[in-house]
């Protein structure tokens, strides 16, 4: 559940009750940063335990090089911010660290052009180098302590007013008044948080020679979709400004960037495209793919999201032909052989996956989640002489992916084909604290350890993981 306080109800009890709850979702509220006109997306609330996160090679690449320049001129390129992708299908991105952007599938499915998710980004970016989170953490910091104080004052105050025969309503009144102006302090700060994001998303777009049309659109959409919700609320009680005042802001302010009219590049639209169909085919169902892309629409995008939903849904013959026929097209697309040799995978085919994934890795200079997919497939044949090719192959991605629970997973299988029970179980161990499974990691790293000789790497990396204190939730 997103925790929601953009519009309160305006009875003093129910004040009251909202109030003295701030000082126990205010420490959520300190984690995010949110684009979005709610202020807190449930995925942000569990990212400390795992946030539902989505991977994939070719989608995350094109982040990248969206971000890249963005990251560049705010001073954040050396900081190696990563754009993670969560699994949420509500348009949003948020920051809850000061390395990671945040962005729902949704974000990316919805947005029209590379321009608009360049926008998103430019405005994370924004809070990332303002320091929003730590100065946000600070003023929750400062809020608590001032709820506390005036809790307790309101509270006494209530007590006196019992004593001296004043009703329940006069004590209530106490108790939420301080608070109520001590939230709407705290809103009123993070309204200028998003409005310096704002400002600083432009001035991010402007140095890299990049339109803020599309950052000024996304917020249109917003204030279209939130005027409905908006309607005589008070706006000192929204974490964001009103829509159509921000939006105003921001339209004189993007406007008057002599790149406005800048459009996209066609080759990165194309990508573009292909990343929204890619999304389409395998997060929705059939017949939303379908009526997303009709077969009337031959476009290299639709013939994309029809050739997974074929595949996802069941009908490998037909989506292997699919396939091909976009491999006849981009012949050097690894993204296409990617989807080809996983397709026969999950289809129970690991021995022919094998061949379309060592191409797909070939043509993306070693992308380590395609690397990962082959490692499986190899694991998967049944074929004891791919043992070590396999472990070959992974311990090579996970040198670039260290906390992929997917890869040690794999490892662990093919050291077993192996016959080699120490690493089996180390890499069992990584897989699982990687999980979160603390306690199964540190009950598999014990049984390591008696495996492999005392003070050896392997016995080293064992107890790390055994001694690893639990983390508490």
């Amino acid at each position: 559940m997103s925790l929601d306080i953009s519009i309160i109800a305006n009875s003093p009890a129910t004040r009251a009750k909202r109030a003295r709850s701030l000082a126990r979702h205010a420490v959520g509220l300190a984690t995010s940063a949110a684009i979005a006109l709610s202020p807190l997306p449930a995925a942000a609330q569990k990212a400390n335990n795992g946030p539902p996160i989505l991977r994939d090679a070719e989608t995350e690449q094109l982040l990248r090089e969206y971000a890249r320049p963005i990251l560049r001129v705010a001073g954040l390129e050396r900081q190696n911010v990563q754009v993670v992708i969560i699994n949420d299908s509500a348009f949003n991105a948020f920051v809850a660290d000061g390395r990671r952007i945040f962005v729902n599938y949704g974000a990316l499915r919805d947005s029209e052009t590379p321009n608009q998710i360049i926008g998103v980004l430019a405005h994370e970016t924004g809070h990332m180098a303002g320091g929003h989170l730590a100065k946000l953490r600070e003023e929750v910091s400062r809020a608590q302590t001032q709820m506390i104080v005036a809790l307790l004052l309101g509270v006494g105050a209530a007590v006196a007013g019992a004593r001296a025969g004043v009703g329940g309503n006069a004590g209530a009144a106490a108790v939420a008044a301080p608070q109520s102006a001590i939230m709407r302090s705290m809103l009123s700060y993070q309204r200028a948080q998003e409005e310096n994001a704002d400002k600083a998303g432009v001035k991010f777009l402007n140095a890299t020679g990049q339109s803020a049309k599309g950052m000024y659109d996304t917020f249109k959409r917003f204030e279209q979709q939130s005027l409905y919700s908006s309607a005589g609320a008070d706006p000192y009680y929204q974490s964001h400004p009103m829509p159509a005042e921000r939006v105003r802001a921001l339209e004189e302010l993007a406007k008057s960037s002599p790149y406005w009219d800048k459009k996209d590049d066609p080759a990165l639209q194309l990508r573009h495209d292909m990343m929204r169909a890619k999304i389409s085919g395998f997060m929705e169902r059939a017949d939303t793919v379908y009526r997303r892309y009709p077969l009337t629409n031959d476009s290299l995008p639709a013939r994309y999201a029809r050739a997974i939903a074929a595949y996802r849904h069941g009908d490998l013959r037909n989506a292997l032909a699919q396939i091909d026929a976009l491999i006849k097209v981009q012949p050097n697309n690894p993204y296409f052989y990617e989807l080809k040799g996983q397709a026969l995978l999950e289809g129970a085919k690991p021995v022919e996956a094998i061949a379309p994934l060592r191409k797909a890795v070939q043509l993306s200079n070693n992308a380590p989640l395609i690397e990962m997919l082959l490692g499986q497939a190899l694991v998967a044949s049944d074929n004891q002489a791919y043992a070590n090719d396999a472990i070959s192959i992974l311990k090579a991605a996970l040198s670039r992916e260290p906390e992929a629970a997917l890869g040690y997973t794999q490892l662990a299988m093919a050291y077993g084909k192996k016959g080699d029970l120490a690493e089996a179980d180390l890499a069992s161990a990584q897989a699982a604290y990687l999980r979160g499974d603390q306690k199964t990691a540190r009950e598999i790293a014990s049984r390591a350890k008696t495996r492999f000789a005392i003070g050896t790497p392997g016995w080293v990396k064992a107890d790390d993981i055994v001694n690893t204190k639990p983390i508490k939730n």
